[in-house]
């Protein structure tokens, strides 16, 4: 199994916020339009509020010339993370099959 992160790992949309955004001196609501998305989709991103989808993986590598995959497993980091944090618990029950009682 992986290593245990103290820490969340970076949402995409903090990159975009703190990073991307300011590099290439875009608003959110300019990023919305190059995007062909609504403000509100772009805004919910880079407040941590909504994941970046394959689509929007798909628009943003396009618009910044990066690959979907980048976007796609900055998202999945943060969505494992998530997922351990929110079920711990359940995920320490469970054996691995190795351990399969004789």
């Amino acid at each position: 199994m992986g290593t245990k992160a103290k820490r969340r790992p970076t949402h995409p949309g903090e990159l975009l916020r703190e990073e991307t955004l300011p590099a290439a001196a875009l608003t959110q609501s300019e990023l919305a339009t190059r995007l062909g998305v609504s403000r509100r989709a772009v805004s919910d991103l880079v407040h941590e509020r909504r994941p970046v989808t394959p689509d929007l993986a798909h628009r943003l590598s396009r618009l910044f010339e990066t690959t979907p995959e980048f976007w796609l497993r900055l998202q999945q980091a943060v969505d494992i993370w998530d997922a351990l944090q929110a079920n711990q618990r359940e995920y320490d029950r469970l054996k691995p099959l190795n351990e399969r009682a004789a």
